[in-house]
């Protein structure tokens, strides 16, 4: 069909949450004058899709069709048609002719019996004339929802008219409801009604950041991690579900405790269950067992007294409950028979609607014949009321061997259970298990989990060990939010009391607190330094150990002559395991070490490692870390699309668990200004210099400051990029932090000083940062200061010593494996050579910039080598053909336009006069104005026309 139909002015579905994908596929195919159907299950939010889409395409149509088909009515021939064209038919009626006229009116009047068997040819040609009669006054927007109650004569008459109308501006968008399961050409029936080359577009589940996102969208904030990973598991990532579930839990007067199920609403489980009372009582009784089962077979249903398991799951495959299972179905320990139900709402609405006596019998079948011993513990905890140490005991087991296998989200939920069934007088006390899973529960991200826990235990606990452990919990769930919880700590102090093992506790979090309330390093330091002390009295190791580390993290960052020595004392033996993978612990330490002494390699291995072994215990905060860590690794060794894909996965850990997003978007911002899209970078810095400044994150400010400094460089903002580094300058200076390799912004700001015109201050600057780095032996920063002072010597025109440096400085980075900055120096080092003989070479940039896969640089480069058309005379390209208009011009005019006729872009003749991007672009606007021309090949073609006396 013809595209006569133009971009919508301003998008209306911002709040479809979770389908960027789909709506810039279906806007690529309305835009190009297509047709679009989207399908998939109930609730899966088809309509909601249908309607953002109509609402952004229906100002840009003269007419808009729209029906809306239900169950009810799919039996009534001809409706649908009534809806589409009831109200529009009389504007164009009278152009059919007569027997068009009269079919049409029979069929939307129902004044005549009318059917496609008795006006056949008649109806068809009809429905077809009166569309092309509309689009021929502009273009049409037909809009179908529901479509598989469209009844059939409706469906049979659009499908006819689609297949003729090509080249008419007619778009048809509608939606269809297909099964839960994708299944091949499920679709293709409804094809039929739609133009030839329509796109059928399946809607998938959302992920589970995305049901987060779509739930505080909806007003149900505040949620726990854990209650959104159920909520996502059991909707199955359905929309419609999700919110229907999240509802539920609020109207719910009691939230479910810990092992048991979310609360289905009625909709849910009519909607899901419809077909259950085919089933018999031992069936349905079958179902419920496998839906208390974390993993059923039907050996395992067998074994818990399911006699008729394998005939029962039959019947309920064929009514669509679960789904069949195949020859190689396979559950745990290679049992045969795996039970998989259609969709996980309808296990959870199986055992919502079973009495509480029919879950306990349920769950004590299976806790003597399930395989595992962490589900055998829950199904006993599940079968039994009330206290019961034995039980107790037997969670608590559970919980250390979730612990060890790596699974601590699993142990949190095992340690409450324990808790509930712990008797007042019991061995261990209620109170300890209940801290020890809100441990676990930090260790697995499920920060709110472990602040409500703690909260909990101090309301009423009196043994000053478990409070003091109790604050911890609650300090470390602030992230870095710490001046949030600014209370705590004389309540903390006056717990510990002084206990030397209780103190080094509170110290150690009171030297986080002065670096990140306070912003002093020094005395973060010293708070550091008196925790180990503390703790090596009380022979807490793991105290001591973690305290040592973050003394080594801040004399390092002070450039302190301590430092080494202090993280050799941190790798001593004995060594706690757990501490050392901790990503604030002294393997952290060692590869913050690396990465800022130019030890890429080891930086890389040290990094890889901790990954695997956080990832294997289950620590998800430091997994948020260290992917970042490795992120870096790889950025600074020129790998910037895996940079930017460890990147993401890091942010949208943060994201999901609510740990450390600021953090994220500060270096995922670095690394799309690098790899990825530089408005993106800008966003994303932006982001994190708020959410700092709202935490009162002095340390991150400075990171986020050096982000957003560095991406409104690769943007051409180089003013921007001055007034961003000379705070985050400032801030770093008032918090002590002298190592320049921390932030690596120092040569971006030089850089950008000399683009403004202040070569002074860029040479200033190069100056101090340059005395801390030979100090400390930063190898790769004094490489790329001296890429900046060469631009500071061309701006004096000392392009020969400039020359020297610039190839100086990129053999060096090169040897030291930091790709990303060779290829900025190679950028450099071609435009001065442009800049000295007036024209350049830029592809040794290119290739190394192509190797990095740096995209956004890659962008600049492209248009760099884009030149104006030349005319067959050099001689004519020069700026003198321009001499009889010249006097209209201002110096810096002049200056522009000769440099647009040499072939330079916007940032050439940016870096070349020393001003900013969007100075070049207003002189030339200015240009334009004075000389009557619209663009810059009209500068040329008006040098062209003057040398040949035109």
């Amino acid at each position: 069909m013809r595209r006569d139909f133009e971009e919508p002015v301003r998008p209306r579905s911002e709040q479809v949450v979770g389908r960027d994908e789909a709506l810039r596929r279906a806007r690529e195919q309305l835009s190009r004058g297509g047709s679009l159907l989207l399908h998939g299950p109930p609730g899966i939010g088809k309509s909601t899709v249908l309607r953002a889409m109509a609402a952004e395409y229906a100002e840009s149509a003269r007419t808009v069709l729209r029906c809306s088909a239900t169950e009810s009515e799919s039996h009534l021939p001809f409706l649908a048609l009534v809806d589409l064209l009831g109200l529009v038919a009389d504007e164009v009626a009278d152009a059919l002719p007569a027997p068009q006229q009269a079919a049409l009116e029979a069929a939307l009047t129902g004044r005549a019996e009318s059917s496609l068997h008795q006006d056949g040819l008649a109806l068809r040609l009809a429905v077809l004339s009166v569309l092309r009669a509309l689009a021929a006054k502009g273009p049409v927007l037909l809009v179908a929802d529901d479509l598989q109650w469209l009844d059939a004569p409706s469906a049979e008459l659009l499908g006819f008219a689609a297949r003729r109308l090509g080249g008419m501006p007619v778009r048809m968008l509608g939606a269809v409801r297909t099964g839960t399961e994708p299944k091949e050409q499920e679709h293709d029936p409804y094809l039929r009604a739609y133009p030839p080359e329509a796109l059928a577009l399946r809607l998938t589940p959302l992920s589970r950041p995305q049901v987060s996102e779509l739930l505080v969208t909806r007003g149900y904030s505040g949620l726990r991690r854990s209650t959104l990973r159920d909520i996502h598991h059991t909707s199955g990532g359905n929309p419609l579900f999700a919110l229907e579930l999240a509802r539920a839990l609020a109207e719910s007067p009691t939230p479910p405790r810990p092992g048991e199920p979310l609360p289905v609403p009625t909709s849910l489980r009519a909607l899901v269950l419809s077909r259950l009372e085919l089933l018999s009582t031992e069936a349905r009784q079958t179902l419920l067992v496998a839906s208390a089962g974390a993993r059923p077979t039907q050996t395992l249903l067998g074994s818990a007294g399911r006699t008729n398991a394998e005939a029962e799951i039959a019947l309920a495959a064929s009514l669509g409950l679960v789904a069949a299972p195949g020859p190689d179905a396979q559950g745990p320990d290679g049992q045969e028979g795996a039970v998989r139900f259609a969709h996980p709402l309808v296990s959870a609405a199986l055992y919502a609607q079973a009495t509480p006596q029919e879950r306990r019998a349920a769950h004590a079948a299976l806790s003597t014949v399930a395989s595992d011993p962490i589900e055998r513990a829950r199904h006993l905890a599940l079968a039994t009321t009330g206290t019961d140490e034995r039980v107790a005991t037997r969670l608590s087991e559970a919980a250390a061997l979730a612990r060890d296998r790596g699974a601590p989200s699993v142990a949190a939920q095992l340690g409450l259970l324990a808790a509930r069934h712990t008797p007042p007088d019991g061995g261990p006390g209620a109170d300890e298990r209940r801290l020890k899973s809100a441990e676990d529960a930090l260790t697995s991200g499920e920060i709110d989990l472990a602040r409500e826990v703690a909260r909990d235990i101090l309301d009423r606990a009196t043994d000053a060990a478990v409070r003091v452990r109790a604050w911890m919990v609650v300090i470390d769930s602030a992230g870095q939010a710490m001046a949030d919880v600014e209370a705590v700590f004389p309540q903390a102090l006056a717990d510990a009391g002084e206990d030397p093992q209780l103190l080094a506790l509170v110290r150690y979090q009171l030297a986080w607190r002065a670096l990140l309330v306070e912003g002093e390093m020094g005395k973060g330091r010293e708070e550091a330094a008196h925790a180990a002390r503390l703790a090596a009295v009380a022979g807490d190791r793991s105290t001591e150990l973690m305290a040592l580390s973050f003394q080594a993290q801040m004399e390092t960052l002070m450039g302190h002559p301590a430092a080494p020595a202090t993280l050799e004392k941190a790798l001593a033996e004995p060594q706690d395991l757990r501490v050392a993978c901790d990503h604030n612990g002294a393997g952290a330490t060692r590869f913050r070490w690396q990465i800022m002494s130019d030890q890429l390699t080891d930086a890389r291995t040290t990094i890889t490692r901790l990954l695997g072994e956080v990832r294997r215990r289950g620590m998800v905060e430091s997994e948020v870390h260290f992917l970042r860590g490795l992120a870096e690794t790889e950025l600074r060794s020129g790998h910037c699309a895996r940079a930017l894909d460890l990147a993401h996965e890091s942010l949208r850990l943060a994201r999901d668990t609510g740990i450390g997003e600021a953090a994220g978007n500060m270096f995922t911002s670095l690394a799309e200004a690098a790899g990825g899209d530089v408005h993106r970078a800008l966003v994303l810095a932006g982001d994190a210099v708020r959410r700092a400044e709202d935490d009162g994150d002095l340390i991150y400010l400075s990171r986020a400051l050096g982000a957003l400094g560095h991406a409104q460089l690769v943007a051409g903002d180089a003013a921007g990029t001055v007034q961003s580094l000379r705070r985050a300058r400032e801030l770093e200076q008032g918090l002590g932090i002298f190592d320049p390799a921390r932030g690596r912004w120092h040569g971006d700001l030089a850089e950008a000083l000399v683009l403004v015109g202040e070569p002074a201050e860029a040479q200033d600057v190069i100056t101090a940062t340059r005395e801390h780095a030979v100090r400390l032996r930063r190898a790769s920063v004094l490489a790329v200061l001296d890429r900046a002072e060469a631009l500071v010597k061309a701006a004096s025109g000392q392009y020969e010593a400039a020359t020297r440096q610039l190839t100086s400085a990129q053999d060096r980075l090169a040897q030291l494996g930091y790709g990303l900055e060779e290829a900025r120096a190679a950028l450099a080092l071609a435009r001065l050579r442009a800049e000295q003989s007036g024209r350049g070479s830029y592809d040794e940039a290119t290739r190394l910039f192509r190797r990095c896969k740096a995209v956004p640089w890659l962008r600049q480069l492209e248009t760099a080598s884009v030149t104006a058309p030349a005319p067959a005379d050099p001689a004519a390209m020069a700026p003198e053909s321009l001499l009889p208009h010249l006097d209209r011009l201002a110096s810096t005019e002049r200056q522009v336009a000769g440099l647009v006729l040499e072939g330079a872009t916007n940032r050439e003749i940016a870096a070349r006069l020393f001003i900013s991007v969007k100075t070049v672009e207003a002189t030339l606007t200015r240009v334009y104005r004075k000389l009557g021309i619209r663009s810059r090949v009209d500068i040329v073609r008006l040098a062209a026309g003057q040398r040949r006396g035109e």
